[in-house]
């Protein structure tokens, strides 16, 4: 399949924000990343206030490339970001014949089941592939790679990011509302590890079997007022745990609650890699960065994809190679470290590829809170009390 087919409509093929010489007049040396996704439909917000995203993961790639250029122009080095949308079914043509013209590195704004069949690939033994979207555990545990590497939190760590701070505010008893998605089962799932592992109690669980009412028909607020209440009641809680990732209620379930309670997990008070309200350690400017480029707010997904091409650019200054074996040893190396705007450098976990970084806690308007919280205690890292430690950990890789 040639590479021009495989091509986001309407985006060039390849971004390259500097084509100034290198130093000594010499050509810089060209180091490619590959953007992939799929052609889905965009995501309709619960609330009219947030935007539709059309554009998610890229833009924050093409910031990171921007960045990267950055230094890369003092370093004789250029670095292109090569867009491409997969196409339906299976993706293994589109991918060797990018393999096959040398490239080495794949951001993939992509779901677990097509991300394992793009690293699976024998032409990507060699190849790095960072897992900027999927937060799915089983791909940090048994179907863990060896050759992908994961900015995107795990479910598990957003869970323990939130469970920490419940646990510290005391709000011990959680009331789960869990959508009827497979994605919400899997954060259902992942807050019911995080109680059990920081000490809270699910005393109620309840699965939403609603039809939510219009929000632009008169009617439909009076529907939710109705039915949430009589929803709610249960036993004695301190906060309603929600898993709807899926967007289909969570957003109704806040002030309409049998009594005043907290609501979080993916409404309400959520955890989240990045947030618009986030503004401490230069996350404003880097925020305004984004928005001119992108004319949008900087949503998770496009942090990870920032994440994952400027820790290509990161390690191609610090081991002053544009050799993609010698990058990607780079950012395998223990020392590795990259800033990203989250008061502390990022590194990466060997066990299983997970980006070690703190999770932000936001609410609507403000940020919270970030973990992990104060008192959580590890030998190593604090971070590592986010998601799986490595005691704990389900992947089997040979060295790991």
């Amino acid at each position: 399949m040639a590479l021009a087919l495989a091509l986001v409509a309407g985006a060039p093929a390849v971004t390259a924000a500097a084509t100034a010489t290198a130093p000594g007049g010499k050509e810089p040396a060209r180091i490619p990343v590959v953007f992939l996704r799929d052609d889905e439909p965009p995501v309709i917000p619960l609330s009219l206030l947030d935007p539709v995203i059309e554009d998610p993961g890229v833009q924050g790639a093409r910031l990171a490339v921007a960045d990267n250029q950055t230094t890369g122009r003092f370093m004789g080095q250029s670095f292109e970001l090569v867009e491409v949308t997969l196409p339906e079914g299976d993706p293994a043509e589109a991918v060797r014949a990018l393999a096959g013209e040398g490239h080495r590195f794949f951001v993939a704004d992509l779901r677990a089941d097509r991300l394992l069949a793009v690293a699976d690939l024998p032409e990507l033994r060699d190849a790095l592939v960072f897992n900027a979207r999927a937060t799915d555990d089983r791909l940090r545990n048994a179907d863990c790679r060896a050759n992908v590497l994961h900015t995107a939190p795990s479910r598990a760590m957003l869970a323990d990011a939130l469970a920490q701070y419940l646990m510290y505010k005391r709000w011990t008893n959680w009331f789960l509302v869990q959508g009827r998605g497979d994605d919400d089962a899997l954060y259902a799932e992942a807050l019911r590890r995080a109680a059990k592992r920081f000490g809270a109690k699910i005393v109620d669980e309840k699965t939403w079997a609603f039809a939510a009412g219009s929000r632009r028909s008169d009617s439909g607020h009076t529907t939710e007022q109705a039915e949430i209440p009589a929803f709610t009641q249960g036993a004695a809680h301190d906060v309603v745990v929600v898993a709807d990732e899926g967007e289909a209620f969570g957003e109704y379930i806040a002030y309409r609650t049998f009594r005043p309670q907290v609501v979080a997990g993916t409404h309400g008070l959520v955890p989240t890699a990045w947030a618009r309200v986030h503004e401490q350690w230069g996350a404003t400017q880097f925020q305004d960065r984004f928005e001119k480029l992108a004319g949008r707010i900087m949503a998770p997904r496009d942090y990870g994809a920032w994440m994952a091409v400027r820790s290509i650019g990161e390690a191609a200054t610090r081991a002053r190679s544009a050799d993609p074996a010698a990058i990607a040893a780079y950012i395998r190396d223990p020392r590795f470290t990259l800033a990203a705007f989250k008061g502390v450098g990022v590194t990466i976990r060997p066990w299983d590829g997970q980006y070690r970084q703190p999770v932000l806690l936001a609410g609507p308007r403000i940020l919270v809170s970030v973990s992990p919280q104060p008192g959580f205690l590890h030998e190593h890292s604090e971070l590592d009390t986010l998601g799986h430690d490595r005691p704990e950990s389900g992947c089997r890789l040979p060295g790991r």
